[in-house]
């Protein structure tokens, strides 16, 4: 598929509401998600556009940023990439207050998260909205009626690799590099390259699973510490998501490892070394990458919302376990992930028992979804999905 056609993203109704109620917007997100095209063409030509990876426009806004914000008048304008530019929040803040009844001035955009959003924090708290744009959820893809599940997961989700899938292993090495080298290796810690790309491939074998630290510090050769600020860089740049256990008093001592999956299906593919879509859907991680896609598009639902995802797994030390807990407006949303068609009354038998432990108007009927087409409504206790209605059923629910 070669398109230079302007794909409409889900986020576009939670970006005009934001720009009525903030005088900024910050949209955030990975590299190569497509936040500057999407601001482009949602905002149109009202807005003047300044990109900071142009180093005369960075320099200027450093030397003098009193000048550089003034010299837009009363236009609005897209200020892209601004962590380059930390010492502009200050000012940028004074420019605000300036004129803070006016809504939807300044639109930020910004991929690298961890130093970026402590000077949002630190300057720009309660006049800024914070949005963020991952890569295309399946709603989104022009491609996603034409390919399979397994092609879905393997190809990826990253505007380039959807739009130019023939591109798809070069974009992919081009792109860890240009991560490792232009954002990762600017952080304190990080210096030793080929380490670093050694934690991200044993990383990305653990995909949907419990992270050791202990055994990923052996196989790497770094310490403990190291290995957790290493996956928090990873979460803070949009690569990784992070799933805290779910705790609450359920009669039994619980597993206090989390879990991690990455945001793409496609870089987790290229790092574990899976050569197509049928090697990886057949292939011992084939029931991880399903379970990561069904995580991962459920993140984007909820963040196209504007809304701050909060998901969690639930396992037991005796073995008990369920995939992804979503709590939901004072109830908890059990859901078991299954790589497979024909659904079994063992595969609900987590799900049985978390609900035994939980109170029961905490809790709402669990769902178990699987790769068929089979629904069923209501079979001793649990509602049956096929993945597509498992994830319109919550973008209905989330009400965008």
């Amino acid at each position: 598929m070669h398109t230079d056609t302007y794909i409409p993203r889900s986020m576009e109704g939670t970006l005009k509401k934001a720009l009525q109620g903030f005088p900024a917007v910050l949209v955030t997100g990975p590299r190569q998600s497509g936040k500057t095209t999407f601001l482009k063409h949602t905002l149109g030509k009202k807005y003047a556009y300044v990109s900071f990876d142009d180093p005369l426009q960075r320099q200027y806004a450093l030397q003098d940023p009193n000048a550089f914000l003034a010299g837009f008048g009363s236009q609005p304008v897209i200020l892209d990439e601004v962590q380059y530019v930390p010492e502009l929040f200050s000012h940028l803040k004074t420019a605000i207050d300036r004129e803070r009844e006016r809504s939807g001035r300044w639109v930020l955009t910004g991929s690298q998260q961890f130093q970026m959003m402590r000077n949002v924090s630190d300057s720009l708290a309660g006049r800024i909205a914070i949005l963020e744009l991952p890569p295309f959820n399946v709603a989104e893809r022009p491609d996603a009626g034409t390919l399979s599940l397994a092609e879905l997961i393997w190809r990826g989700t990253y505007p380039a690799l959807v739009l130019h899938p023939d591109h798809r292993e070069l974009w992919l090495s081009s792109y860890l590099q240009t991560y490792v080298e232009r954002d990762v290796r600017q952080l304190d810690g990080i210096r030793d390259q080929r380490t670093f790309e050694l934690f991200l491939g044993l990383l990305a074998a653990r995909h949907g699973q419990e992270i050791n630290k202990a055994a990923i510090s052996r196989e790497c050769g770094i310490s403990q510490p190291t290995v957790r600020e290493w996956i928090s860089i990873l979460e803070a740049s949009y690569i990784v998501l992070h799933l805290p256990p779910y705790f609450e008093n359920l009669g039994k001592r619980l597993i206090r490892t989390s879990k991690a999956y990455f945001l793409d299906s496609a870089l987790a593919a290229y790092l574990t070394r899976h050569a197509d879509a049928d090697t990886l859907w057949a292939g011992p991680m084939g029931g991880a990458f399903f379970e990561g896609w069904i995580v991962s598009e459920l993140h984007k639902i909820f963040v196209a919302a504007g809304l701050r995802p909060e998901f969690y797994f639930w396992r037991s030390h005796d073995g008990l376990e369920v995939d992804l807990i979503i709590p939901w407006k004072g109830q908890l949303y059990p859901v078991e992930i299954k790589r497979t068609a024909t659904p079994m009354p063992r595969h609900m038998d987590m799900l049985h028992r978390f609900m035994s432990l939980t109170k029961p108007k905490r809790c709402a009927k669990p769902v178990l979804v699987c790769t068929g087409n089979i629904e069923i409504a209501d079979l001793n206790g649990t509602a049956i999905q096929p993945w597509p209605l498992f994830l319109a059923q919550w973008e209905k629910r989330i009400g965008r």
